[in-house]
């Protein structure tokens, strides 16, 4: 992918999950962290946006030949799944698929009010 490109990612990304009040996206490793109140749920590194998946939602991942989220080499989060693209360019689709990872560990997100942050650009 074209470093340009790459640099929009985050970008587009926010503006797909807009409906998020709560979201928030902080510079983290190189790469970026998605949060809903104060719950992590996704994953922006190199272009390309992973999701939390638990038992019951991972499935879905790995039916449309998605990868789990490998930062390097020597390490793979098993948990974090590659989202779809189909996914990522439908908006209501994406913040579905957000909600259902923010979702994952039973938590709900805590409401600290209209939160957004444009990664630091």
């Amino acid at each position: 992918m074209p470093e340009s490109i790459r640099d929009s990612f985050p970008d587009f990304v926010i503006d797909q999950l807009r409906a998020l009040e709560e979201l928030e996206c902080r510079s983290m490793f190189g790469g970026y962290g998605l949060y809903l109140g104060e719950v992590f749920f996704g994953i922006l590194f190199k272009g390309r946006l992973y999701f939390k998946t638990g038992e019951a939602s991972r499935p879905k991942y790995v039916e449309k030949g998605m990868k789990p989220f490998r930062p390097s080499a020597k390490q793979t989060l098993k948990s974090y799944y590659e989202v779809p693209i189909e996914v990522l360019e439908d908006h209501d689709a994406l913040v579905a698929w957000a909600h259902e990872a923010a979702a994952v560990d039973g938590r709900r997100p805590a409401c600290r009010g209209k939160t957004f942050e444009r990664s630091g650009r």
